[in-house]
């Protein structure tokens, strides 16, 4: 298991509450890391001597401006490549973005702007026209993530999500929100999770709780408990609970294996795994969380 980026979720707070967002970002949900607790992790990750990458995203990591500069601050003196991804909220003039990302310069190498009718009123925002035009006078790097509307033609999402146009994964609050939108699949030909590679990940997000998530809601452990160099060392995919079921058979196989209950139809693969964890939480509370993922507000 060689992680070469981590994925910061500065805060599960959102200025937004978009129907596609994978954690359920809110203005009311919590959780926000401290100086401290990004400190650790930078060390943990120069500890790994693998990861190369630290993002920041969240939530909307520009909420707590002062402890994003000094963390991004702290990485790139570390060594580390950086990036951000946020909504741009706070782009509301060119010479107010140019002010806002300003002491970021020479420390980015990617700032992604999500911009959709999820966020905004138009796909391309007034806010992520003025951060990218800011960025690009700064030499900061700027790429735009666009989420289509369920039901319109657009790439489909492997991994990561690409810079473009992207589909929906209908977990989080997709699940609940938009996959009755969709286009039906039976629920037994989901035989594959199409998005993470869960037996040799590339990369990790961390919460602002220390949970490691090999996909959002599906835990490593917690780095704040157990060092990410023994987390990593003890993985073991195939004896995940919930990571061995996906890798032999996708989420029909996490269905069937646990003899959940479940439709015959799914928008997806992550409409299928995400409904079967939420029935699965109660027996697997250690690798299945945190409640905010599940959309129980703390």
């Amino acid at each position: 298991m060689k992680i070469t980026g981590f994925h910061l979720l500065l805060t599960y707070q959102c200025t937004f509450e978009c129907d596609h967002c994978f954690v359920w970002g809110s203005p009311f949900q919590s959780g926000v890391m401290t100086l401290a607790d990004i400190r650790s992790i930078l060390q943990q990750a120069r500890d790994l001597g693998s990861v190369s990458s630290i993002y920041f995203e969240g939530g909307e990591p520009f909420l707590y401006y002062p402890t994003l500069l000094r963390a991004v601050q702290d990485a790139a003196a570390q060594g580390f490549e950086v990036g951000i991804v946020t909504n741009a909220y706070w782009a509301t003039s060119e010479p107010d973005a140019l002010a806002a990302l300003q002491p970021y310069a020479g420390l980015l190498q990617d700032l992604t702007v999500s911009s959709d009718l999820f966020h905004y009123s138009a796909a391309l925002s007034r806010q992520a026209a003025n951060a990218q035009r800011a960025a690009q006078r700064l030499a900061i790097p700027c790429g735009m993530i666009s989420i289509a509307q369920p039901g319109n033609p657009c790439e489909a999402v492997q991994g990561q999500l690409p810079e473009g146009n992207s589909s929906v994964m209908y977990r989080g609050r997709a699940a609940v929100k938009l996959a009755s939108q969709a286009t039906q699949g039976a629920w037994n030909e989901f035989a594959a999770c199409p998005h993470e590679n869960l037996a040799d990940p590339g990369r990790v997000h961390i919460d602002p709780l220390g949970n490691v998530h090999l996909c959002q809601g599906i835990l490593l452990g917690n780095l704040f408990a157990t060092p990410m160099q023994e987390l990593c060392a003890a993985y073991q995919p195939e004896a995940h609970p919930v990571v061995g079921p996906l890798l032999a058979g996708g989420p029909a196989e996490l269905t069937r294996r646990y003899q959940v209950n479940h439709s015959k139809r799914y928008a997806d693969a992550c409409h299928l795994c995400y409904q079967t964890r939420l029935q699965l939480r109660p027996r697997f509370s250690t690798v299945l969380g945190p409640d905010q993922v599940y959309g129980i507000l703390a």
